[in-house]
């Protein structure tokens, strides 16, 4: 469940999309309150607005969402207890309020409007309002059974982590399968085997490493593993191209039709792979 909050001075025109008949809006929770409009509800809050006028922000305005999955089996019963306790997690004590719950999507959401001037005409404290909103959602989610945000976070991780250990199973396939000997060639066969490998390209034309697309998820390489930095990939190939760079002096590539540069740092790196490499294996690189 996500809260989130604010002062407004906007009253009405927040009441009234609030109120908004086109997103299926239906009343959830009404408390010290007649008015079966936002004209007349506004009218209401103005009242003790009038009593303190140096505040200007005078209405709060709040939103709390469950998750889809949680909103789907949430009824009005269910809907008007969430904002009750949201309200006394907020220490909102005895104010005029009114709820709203949206639901011409799929996510169904609760708009509640709180007169932040009380029945004595003091002003409720906004400070850290968007912080302390979420802090009481994640309260009311833990009361209630509900998904928390946390809840939430931690299945976003496993997830990724799950994400990433497919792609490097996936580059380690490319590797042994394919055997690429330059990058465009480790680009081509990573497509082939369910991956998009976007070049990063800076505005000087010098390939900076790559990004990994899949199932949604795009990723820096050494976002996916300390092995999938472009260095690390230039390194396990350690082919044509890498002697390439050393014979010629060159660090300019050919990636998707297009030649573009190493930087630097990243041709440096290969290279000097390449040289220990061929003196271990005491190779012959054209010198």
């Amino acid at each position: 469940m996500i809260g989130k909050g604010k002062s407004i001075s906007h009253t009405r025109a927040s009441m009234s999309y609030g109120w908004n008949q086109e997103k299926d809006a239906e009343i959830v929770f009404k408390e010290f309150l007649h008015g079966d409009s936002p004209a007349e509800i506004t009218k209401e809050f103005k009242m003790l607005q009038d009593q303190n006028y140096h505040c200007t922000k005078n209405t709060l305005s709040f939103v709390i969402s469950p998750t889809i999955e949680d909103g789907r089996r949430l009824e009005k019963k269910e809907l008007q207890a969430i904002t009750k306790r949201f309200m006394h997690e907020m220490k909102l004590g005895e104010r005029q309020a009114i709820a709203f719950v949206h639901q011409d999507k799929e996510h169904k959401h609760i708009h509640l409007y709180v007169n932040r001037i009380d029945f004595k005409g003091v002003a409720y404290n906004d400070s850290f309002i968007g912080k302390r909103s979420q802090q009481a959602a994640e309260k009311v989610a833990e009361h209630m059974g509900l998904t928390t945000v946390k809840q939430i976070q931690f299945e976003k991780e496993l997830n990724l982590i799950e994400i990433r250990m497919e792609i490097k199973r996936r580059h380690d396939l490319t590797m042994k399968q394919f055997q690429p000997k330059s990058f465009d060639a480790y680009v081509k066969a990573m497509e082939a085997n369910g991956v998009k490998v976007i070049p990063t390209i800076n505005k000087q034309n010098k390939l900076q490493g790559f990004r990994f697309e899949f199932d949604g998820h795009n990723l820096k390489g050494s976002e996916v593993h300390r092995n999938m930095s472009m260095g690390n990939i230039g390194k396990e190939m350690s082919g044509i191209q890498g002697k390439s760079i050393l014979k010629d002096n060159n660090a300019s590539i050919k990636l998707a039709g297009k030649v573009v540069d190493l930087t630097p740092n990243l041709a440096l790196k290969i290279t000097k792979f390449i040289i220990k490499k061929a003196i271990n294996k005491g190779m012959d690189i054209g010198y």
